[in-house]
Protein backbone atom coordinates (compact mmCIF):
# COMPACT_ATOMS: atom_id res chain seq x y z
CA UNK A 1 0.00 0.00 0.00
CA UNK A 2 1.18 3.40 -0.56
CA UNK A 3 2.10 5.16 2.30
CA UNK A 4 -0.36 8.74 1.07
CA UNK A 5 -3.60 5.77 1.24
CA UNK A 6 -2.47 5.02 5.20
CA UNK A 7 -4.29 7.27 6.83
CA UNK A 8 -7.32 6.80 4.37
CA UNK A 9 -6.95 3.49 5.03
CA UNK A 10 -7.26 3.95 8.76
CA UNK A 11 -10.13 6.35 8.95
CA UNK A 12 -12.28 3.71 7.34
CA UNK A 13 -11.41 1.21 9.33
CA UNK A 14 -12.16 3.37 12.62
CA UNK A 15 -15.26 4.08 11.04
CA UNK A 16 -16.01 0.58 9.82
CA UNK A 17 -15.23 -0.40 13.50
CA UNK A 18 -17.69 2.48 15.12
CA UNK A 19 -20.63 1.10 13.01
CA UNK A 20 -20.31 -2.41 13.35
CA UNK A 21 -22.06 -2.52 16.27
CA UNK A 22 -25.73 -3.59 16.82
CA UNK A 23 -28.34 -1.20 15.46
CA UNK A 24 -30.26 0.51 18.46
CA UNK A 25 -32.42 -1.05 20.09
CA UNK A 26 -35.86 -0.17 18.67
CA UNK A 27 -39.71 0.71 20.67
CA UNK A 28 -41.43 -2.39 22.09
CA UNK A 29 -37.80 -4.05 22.57
CA UNK A 30 -37.47 -5.39 25.59
CA UNK A 31 -34.48 -3.94 28.32
CA UNK A 32 -31.66 -6.43 27.62
CA UNK A 33 -31.04 -9.21 30.06
CA UNK A 34 -27.24 -7.87 30.67
CA UNK A 35 -25.50 -7.72 33.60
CA UNK A 36 -22.74 -5.41 34.83
CA UNK A 37 -21.29 -3.71 37.87
CA UNK A 38 -22.25 -0.87 39.06
CA UNK A 39 -19.57 1.97 41.16
CA UNK A 40 -19.19 -0.39 44.02
CA UNK A 41 -18.34 -3.68 42.42
CA UNK A 42 -22.01 -5.39 43.11
CA UNK A 43 -23.82 -6.78 40.19
CA UNK A 44 -26.92 -5.27 38.63
CA UNK A 45 -29.02 -7.54 36.49
CA UNK A 46 -30.81 -4.72 34.20
CA UNK A 47 -33.96 -6.43 33.06
CA UNK A 48 -34.51 -7.44 36.52
CA UNK A 49 -33.94 -3.97 37.57
CA UNK A 50 -35.98 -1.95 35.28
CA UNK A 51 -38.94 -4.96 34.99
CA UNK A 52 -41.26 -2.89 36.62
CA UNK A 53 -41.82 0.99 36.34
CA UNK A 54 -39.63 2.96 34.26
CA UNK A 55 -36.35 2.75 33.91
CA UNK A 56 -33.85 5.28 31.99
CA UNK A 57 -29.96 4.24 30.44
CA UNK A 58 -28.30 6.68 29.53
CA UNK A 59 -24.98 6.36 28.17
CA UNK A 60 -21.75 8.46 28.24
CA UNK A 61 -18.62 8.77 26.97
CA UNK A 62 -16.03 9.37 29.60
CA UNK A 63 -16.75 10.20 33.54
CA UNK A 64 -15.92 13.57 34.87
CA UNK A 65 -15.40 15.18 31.64
CA UNK A 66 -17.50 18.68 31.10
CA UNK A 67 -20.17 17.19 28.61
CA UNK A 68 -20.73 14.03 30.89
CA UNK A 69 -20.84 15.76 33.81
CA UNK A 70 -23.63 18.09 32.56
CA UNK A 71 -25.25 15.78 31.14
CA UNK A 72 -25.05 13.70 34.60
CA UNK A 73 -25.33 16.82 37.03
CA UNK A 74 -29.26 17.63 34.44
CA UNK A 75 -30.48 14.02 35.84
CA UNK A 76 -29.07 14.74 39.28
CA UNK A 77 -31.06 17.84 39.46
CA UNK A 78 -34.27 17.04 38.20
CA UNK A 79 -33.58 13.39 40.16
CA UNK A 80 -36.88 14.16 42.57
CA UNK A 81 -38.79 14.97 39.06
CA UNK A 82 -37.58 11.82 37.74
CA UNK A 83 -38.04 9.38 41.34
CA UNK A 84 -41.87 11.35 41.41
CA UNK A 85 -42.87 9.47 38.36
CA UNK A 86 -41.20 6.38 39.12
CA UNK A 87 -37.84 6.01 37.47
CA UNK A 88 -34.94 4.30 37.74
CA UNK A 89 -31.80 5.80 36.48
CA UNK A 90 -28.61 3.88 35.02
CA UNK A 91 -25.39 6.19 33.80
CA UNK A 92 -23.27 3.50 31.28
CA UNK A 93 -19.92 4.15 30.49
CA UNK A 94 -16.57 2.30 29.56
CA UNK A 95 -14.68 3.74 32.54
CA UNK A 96 -14.14 1.07 35.53
CA UNK A 97 -15.90 1.09 38.94
CA UNK A 98 -13.30 3.24 40.74
CA UNK A 99 -13.91 5.73 37.94
CA UNK A 100 -17.78 5.45 38.01
CA UNK A 101 -17.57 5.22 42.23
CA UNK A 102 -15.22 9.43 42.28
CA UNK A 103 -17.24 10.13 39.74
CA UNK A 104 -20.89 9.61 41.32
CA UNK A 105 -19.05 10.81 44.51
CA UNK A 106 -17.37 14.28 43.51
CA UNK A 107 -21.02 15.27 41.50
CA UNK A 108 -23.18 13.86 44.68
CA UNK A 109 -24.96 11.86 41.82
CA UNK A 110 -28.01 9.50 43.57
CA UNK A 111 -28.37 7.39 40.87
CA UNK A 112 -26.47 4.21 39.34
CA UNK A 113 -23.36 4.05 37.64
CA UNK A 114 -22.68 0.90 35.61
CA UNK A 115 -18.93 0.43 34.87
CA UNK A 116 -18.68 -1.12 31.04
CA UNK A 117 -15.10 -1.65 30.28
CA UNK A 118 -15.51 -4.69 28.18
CA UNK A 119 -18.68 -2.70 26.49
CA UNK A 120 -21.17 -5.51 26.88
CA UNK A 121 -23.86 -3.27 27.84
CA UNK A 122 -22.76 -0.76 25.16
CA UNK A 123 -23.13 -3.41 22.70
CA UNK A 124 -26.12 -5.36 24.00
CA UNK A 125 -28.30 -1.71 23.22
CA UNK A 126 -26.36 -0.96 19.84
CA UNK A 127 -24.24 2.07 21.18
CA UNK A 128 -21.73 3.31 19.17
CA UNK A 129 -18.21 2.94 20.21
CA UNK A 130 -15.05 4.00 19.25
CA UNK A 131 -11.80 5.24 21.21
CA UNK A 132 -12.49 3.42 24.41
CA UNK A 133 -15.66 6.07 24.42
CA UNK A 134 -19.56 5.58 24.33
CA UNK A 135 -21.86 7.66 21.99
CA UNK A 136 -24.10 9.72 24.41
CA UNK A 137 -27.45 8.21 24.29
CA UNK A 138 -30.43 7.74 26.17
CA UNK A 139 -33.21 4.58 26.45
CA UNK A 140 -36.69 5.11 28.88
CA UNK A 141 -38.03 1.68 29.35
CA UNK A 142 -41.64 1.19 31.18
CA UNK A 143 -42.21 -2.36 32.56
CA UNK A 144 -39.12 -3.56 30.77
CA UNK A 145 -40.60 -2.35 27.23
CA UNK A 146 -38.68 0.34 25.42
CA UNK A 147 -40.55 2.81 24.82
CA UNK A 148 -38.10 6.23 23.73
CA UNK A 149 -34.71 6.25 22.37
CA UNK A 150 -32.88 9.47 22.44
CA UNK A 151 -29.87 8.78 19.97
CA UNK A 152 -27.99 12.31 20.02
CA UNK A 153 -28.77 12.95 23.78
CA UNK A 154 -28.24 16.43 25.18
CA UNK A 155 -25.73 17.14 27.90
CA UNK A 156 -27.51 19.92 30.21
CA UNK A 157 -31.41 19.23 28.76
CA UNK A 158 -30.79 15.05 29.59
CA UNK A 159 -33.44 15.39 31.93
CA UNK A 160 -35.55 18.02 30.18
CA UNK A 161 -35.80 15.82 27.27
CA UNK A 162 -36.77 12.52 29.67
CA UNK A 163 -39.68 14.81 31.56
CA UNK A 164 -41.22 15.66 28.55
CA UNK A 165 -41.43 12.34 27.16
CA UNK A 166 -43.00 10.98 30.66
CA UNK A 167 -45.13 14.04 29.80
CA UNK A 168 -45.93 12.77 26.66
CA UNK A 169 -46.72 9.02 28.02
CA UNK A 170 -49.30 10.37 30.88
Amino acid sequence: MHSYLRPVAAIILSTTAMSASAAPLEAGAALPAITAKDQDGKEVKLAEAGAKGYTLVYFYPKADTPGCTKQACSLRDSYAQLTDKKVTVFGVSVDGAADQKAFKEKYKLPFTLLADPDTKVLDAFGVPHDSGKAKRQAFLFKDGKLVWKDLEASTDQQAADVLKELEKEG
